[in-house]
């Protein structure tokens, strides 16, 4: 499916002066005024405030509507903090995101340790929201707000051993309560091959809606890749690893069988306990085909041209 270039989000207008003011601590960024409070996090609100105002859209965003704000914020995955799709929004506010450092190391002649503010320096201004199609047990468009992955990597300097990107989320059952449960092999680690994660489509996403990113979809920083699952997009990341070997993900580990590495968007691959075939849009009655990658194949197709996606599923 072409991807064309979506029209404005509009962001609602300021209803509350006082809490509007506490979340707009911002810090000049290439030239916008973006926000030094990224890693506040808040709970769902019915109506998002703007904290990213007048940034402009990626040419890769989807022209499809996007999900209501509530349903996005109130329907997630988050394991650590319950396997209840409402659980995240209910629980997710004990987490502290501020300071948030992030490690980035491995396979790179430049191994650092960053806070938000500086991946959004290292990060093109250009291009900041993306309205993307994400598809997990249900699927969603949702307009992130997004750093591309790639000039980060570049910024390190990948050295030639280096094959895959290893991320890891937050361990601290503390703030986590899922985590003290034995329900996967906690910390949560996800992983991309190197070509998947330079692709412009890959995201770090630190907001959605023009806001900064709720803790329950993951702040202050999560991955987003939209022609995969949804298990793919790790949330709260604070470790980026740049590996020779393909790292052991998560659910990979726990489920080999039912969950590979690639995690592809693919109608033609059942799932062992169902299919695929077709998928619901959060908010809809009705099913609807589930497109090859996502509806994103004319961009990603070529990176597996030749493999057997039935075997690297």
């Amino acid at each position: 499916m072409p991807i064309r270039r979506s029209s404005v989000i509009r962001s609602s207008e300021i209803t509350d002066p006082a809490l509007f003011r506490e979340r707009r601590r911002f810090l000049e960024t290439a030239g916008l005024v973006l926000g030094a409070a990224l890693s506040s996090g808040v709970g769902f609100a019915a109506t998002p405030h703007p904290a990213f105002p007048n940034l402009p859209h990626s040419p890769l965003s989807t022209s499809e509507p996007p999900n209501p704000y509530r349903d996005v914020t109130t329907y997630n995955n988050y394991y650590e903090f319950g396997t209840d799709k409402s659980d995240p929004a209910q629980n997710a506010g004990r987490l502290v995101t501020e300071p948030w450092t992030v490690r980035v190391d491995g396979e790179v002649k430049r191994p650092l340790t960053l806070d938000v503010a500086t991946l959004m320096r290292w990060s093109p201004p250009e291009e900041r929201i993306y309205r993307l199609r994400c598809v997990e047990a249900w699927s969603m468009v949702i307009p992130w707000v997004g750093l591309p992955l790639a000039p980060i990597l570049k910024r390190i300097e990948p050295t030639s051993r280096a094959k895959f990107v290893e991320f890891t989320t937050l361990y601290d059952p503390k703030q986590m309560p899922g985590q003290h449960l034995p329900i996967l092999d906690w910390p949560y680690v996800e992983g991309l091959r190197m070509d998947e994660a330079m692709h412009p489509l890959t995201i770090l996403a630190v907001g959605l809606y023009g806001e900064i990113l709720p803790k329950q979809n993951g702040a202050p920083l999560r991955l987003v890749v939209p022609w995969k699952y949804g298990f793919k997009s790790i949330k709260s990341i604070v470790r980026i690893r740049l590996t020779e070997q393909q790292p052991i993900n998560t659910w990979n580990r726990a489920a080999p069988n039912e969950y590979g590495f690639y995690a592809n968007v693919n109608p033609a691959v059942d799932h062992p306990r169902w299919s695929q075939a077709k998928e619901r849009r959060l908010g809809e009655f009705l099913k609807r085909d589930t497109l090859l990658f996502n509806g994103y194949a004319d961009q990603v197709a070529y990176l597996y041209r030749g493999m057997d996606l039935r075997k690297f599923f």
